[in-house]
């Protein structure tokens, strides 16, 4: 996986910091987005991919919660 891939999150992964569901969790199983960022060395994030799926929402995943589409 590389910075600029397209993928689609794979399995169920809940959230709580969605924008249209704060403090409660919120599924973004088959959500799509691009890959932004790849953490080597985290020092406060604790998940290494960062996925942008729109203008007010991004979250930290790990590659195996993911799928490259397209």
């Amino acid at each position: 996986m590389n910075i600029g891939n397209r993928i689609k999150v794979k399995e169920s992964v809940l959230v709580y910091h969605h924008p249209s569901s704060k403090q409660k969790p919120f599924d973004i199983q088959n959500m799509e987005g691009e890959i932004t960022d790849i953490i080597d060395k985290p020092v406060t994030a604790t998940l290494p991919i960062k996925v942008q799926f729109d203008k007010k929402f991004a979250a930290h995943l790990r590659e195996d919660e993911l799928e490259i589409i397209g």
